[in-house]
């Protein structure tokens, strides 16, 4: 292995010098390397790969390493079976459902691979917080998240003699033969210059454009630059592997317009200081007026929308608003701890108001009125339990627990960005498709580059989700080791 800081401009328009080009370093891109490395190893091909990355040599970049890397898991390692009904309902039928078919049947096949090269799955066997999985209550994450995760695949890859890694190198246009077969990339260097890398098959997996406030506002629309990044390692994701794979026609998939955000913590430095827990209180605006069902659905699969809602409607500003029964009951724990800080404390609702910037009577009136009309069923928080509200607008459909028993407690949140849906169409081995439905030659996609995700359907507001929670990190396991082993078998 080497390591290339600046590729070198003496390459010539010879023989491919690579037989795979990986283009960047996350879960897709780390999966497609040693998949595709282990393979040849195996056919006895001598194959030679180059991962090439924006970011720099031990920074945390792109989106994979700072993932708490969530996983969608029975304990049997089995993913959601209902996983790919509710992408069919949520997206109105337009997510391919034979890739979320496919998601389901490899995922095993993808966690078998993670534990045999060293990486930890713990399982957590949820018994706090109702799901609405398909699992049995347990979901999963790879023990130190993401980074732990990459560092791990890193190590495989390193430990081959043939891989080149280039940093701080940005990948700008793909090289085509005059048939159009992919044969390498255009790169810029960090200083600035252009070179070429020359290979026979092309990968890649360098994120959507959450990083690109320019295609941000032409995609997702106005005031698209209010929203931050949940990491500082998105900057890299700027949208180039999407521009050069329209330049040379590809089809696209996903909702360009859409985009995963969650409610983090607006006090924090932290990255992924997200607030989890809006269910089991309320949610206000800065006028102290609530805006949303903050019991639709679970926790996971109403954090996004309410994150939208947010950003779009609600100038960025929102407040979780709880009493102590429930922070007693949750924290310490993933749900309100996420975040680095404790949440703001008030021996009144007023004094809590004072805390967050909001009216203290203003705030007083909606808790009140909140309280006033809650129904008399338990509050049970591990099943959608009807404890809800009437008469207002808009009612709370479960864990309407009453908000009485002070101190009472809250956080300040924005919403952030987490990753966009737009993106690259592929086939079941994350090949690049062209408009005209046919793969394009020596050119693979995976991660959240290849769009998947849509918000087209008049549901998903309805029931609070946009893109079902905890599936995006096995998704990009998955599928980038499905390409590593397809261009393997290609080569």
């Amino acid at each position: 292995m080497s390591t290339i800081n600046s590729p070198a401009n003496s390459l010539s328009d010879a023989d491919p010098v690579y037989d795979l080009i990986v283009v960047g370093s996350g879960f897709a891109g780390c999966m497609t390397a040693l998949n595709f490395l282990e393979d040849t190893k195996t056919q006895g091909k001598a194959a030679k790969v180059v991962l090439i990355e924006a970011g720099k040599d031990g920074e945390r970049c792109g989106a994979s390493r700072w993932t708490p890397a969530f996983f969608r898991l029975d304990k049997n390692n089995k993913f959601d079976s209902h996983f790919k009904n509710e992408m069919k309902l949520v997206s109105n039928g337009l997510a391919d459902q034979a890739y979320c078919e496919k998601l389901e049947a490899e995922v095993p096949s993808t966690v078998k691979f993670l534990l045999d090269h060293g990486i930890i799955v713990q399982h957590q066997d949820e018994r706090n917080v109702y799901l609405g999985f398909n699992t049995g209550q347990n979901f999963a994450k790879g023990e130190g998240g993401g980074y732990a995760i990459i560092l791990k695949l890193f190590k495989h890859i390193l430990s081959f003699p043939n891989v080149d890694i280039m940093w701080e190198t940005n990948a700008e246009e793909l090289l085509t033969k005059d048939d159009g077969t992919i044969c390498g990339v255009k790169v810029r260097k960090n200083d600035g210059r252009f070179a070429k890398v020359f290979g026979g098959q092309v990968m890649l997996s360098c994120g959507g454009f959450e990083g690109n406030r320019e295609m941000l506002g032409r995609y997702v629309g106005p005031r698209a630059e209010q929203l931050g990044l949940v990491a500082p390692g998105l900057k890299y994701n700027t949208g180039f592997g999407l521009k050069m794979g329209l330049q040379v026609g590809a089809a696209t998939a996903g909702s360009f317009h859409g985009l995963h955000c969650e409610l983090v913590d607006t006090r924090s430095s932290k990255p992924e200081a997200t607030v989890w827990g809006h269910s089991f209180g309320i949610v206000v605006n800065e006028h102290s007026k609530r805006f949303y069902d903050e019991g639709n659905r679970s926790l996971f699969a109403t954090c996004e929308v309410i994150a939208y809602e947010t950003w779009r409607d609600q100038n960025q500003k929102a407040y979780f608003i709880t009493d102590a029964p429930i922070m007693d009951r949750f924290r310490p724990g993933w749900v309100y701890d996420t975040t680095d800080l404790d949440p703001e404390k008030g021996d009144t609702i007023e004094d809590l108001a004072v805390k967050l910037g909001l009216v203290p009577q203003e705030l007083k009136k909606t808790v009140d009125e909140y309280n006033a009309s809650i129904n008399g069923k338990e509050f049970n928080p591990m099943t959608l339990d009807g404890k809800s509200t009437f008469g207002l607008t808009p009612n709370k459909t479960n864990w309407a627990a009453p908000i009485k028993v002070a101190p009472f407690y809250g956080y300040p949140l924005t919403a952030k960005i987490v990753f966009t849906f737009g993106g690259l169409k592929v086939d079941l081995d994350s090949r690049v498709l062209s408009t005209t439905g046919t793969p394009i030659p020596g050119l693979y996609c995976a991660g959240e580059l290849s769009g998947l995700y849509y918000n087209e359907s008049k549901v998903a507001p309805e029931f609070g989700i946009l893109n079902p929670p905890c599936n995006s990190a096995l998704r990009c396991l998955t599928f980038g080791r499905l390409a590593g082993k397809s261009a393997a078998r290609d080569l």
